[in-house]
């Protein structure tokens, strides 16, 4: 009986030394520091995320995720309930992310903030304030993924359509007519050697003939030079032009003197000196006016009134 009795509080010992560790286990293993809650709704889908799982804001740790339900009055909608640290700087422009932890796939909440509303954000158990979770690079590609395929597919497709057999000899004739083509041109520069060839010889017979009409230049200059000297010599006042003219009057008086018979004889005489000495006068104005005149001959008189080619002055002009 004593036996017994001994069993029976060493077994109560046993129970009751099992029931303190786990009480202490959980004791010591439950998180004593107060939280500030926070929901996340998205209609993203969070593969890998658990309650419990991390809760970080830029790579440090903030907090956990206390459960992961679906929003009643919203189909398709999630709400991700978390806790954090009340020191973590939540503000209105903090945005949630999910991270995976390298191949395990298990996932984690990501914060961050993108500081466009730099304003504390409150929440309570009474009045969980939402933050936005935006998509990760994970689900930016997923989203993407069929896009590219699409697109790849039609890449795919218009390669094929012009590696087709027509288009392929087409291509293949025109590789073959630019090689023709540039044989073609190879053979260009042979053909302009010859001329090529004579250039010097054309450009030393330029350089002469542009000496030659330099040389014309300036014997057309002398030559407006020296009728230029000509005719002030002649209009000068004891030129040519005066003595006949000159002459003429003293022939003039002589005739007027003499008997008359002989006047008619004299007054045509000085008539004809004066007309040469008008001729001259002409001349030499028409030298002064158009000296090329002597090599290349003067131009003719415009028509007068009843020729070919004749145009009547338009009034006011």
């Amino acid at each position: 009986m004593e036996n017994k009795s001994h069993a029976l509080i060493a077994g109560l010992f046993t129970v009751l030394l099992l029931i303190a560790a786990i009480f202490g286990v959980m004791w010591f293993n439950s998180d004593r520091v107060e939280r500030v809650p926070y929901e996340i709704a998205t209609k993203l889908s969070v593969p890998g995320l658990n309650p419990q799982a991390d809760v970080r804001y830029r790579g440090l740790d903030a907090g956990k995720v206390e459960a992961i339900t679906f929003d009643p009055k919203v189909p398709g909608q999630i709400l991700i309930q978390i806790k954090v640290n009340p020191d973590t700087p939540m503000t209105q422009s903090t945005f949630g992310t999910l991270g995976y932890q390298g191949v395990t796939g298990i996932a984690y909440v990501q914060l961050d903030d993108d500081g466009s509303k730099p304003v504390r954000l409150v929440s309570s158990k009474a009045n969980l304030a939402r933050i936005e979770l935006r998509p990760s690079l994970f689900d930016n590609l997923q989203s993407k993924g069929a896009v590219i395929l699409a697109r790849a597919d039609e890449m795919v497709s218009k390669l094929n359509n012009l590696l087709d057999p027509d288009n392929q000899k087409t291509m293949l004739k025109a590789f073959s007519d630019v090689s023709n083509t540039a044989n073609e041109f190879r053979t260009i520069p042979q053909q302009m050697r010859p001329t090529l060839q004579q250039l010097p010889a054309l450009t030393g017979q330029m350089n002469q003939a542009l000496k030659s009409i330099t040389a014309l230049s300036d014997n057309m200059t002398a030559l407006s030079k020296s009728l230029n000297i000509l005719t002030a010599s002649l209009q000068g006042p004891d030129g040519a032009v005066t003595n006949l003219s000159g002459a003429a009057q003293n022939i003039g008086s002589v005739v007027n003197g003499l008997q008359y018979d002989t006047l008619p004889r004299f007054n045509t005489l000085a008539d004809e000196a004066r007309s040469s000495m008008r001729t001259l006068n002409q001349t030499m104005d028409h030298f002064n006016q158009q000296p090329q005149s002597i090599l290349f001959g003067s131009k003719g008189l415009p028509p007068g009134p009843g020729e070919a080619g004749f145009a009547a002055p338009v009034p006011g002009r």
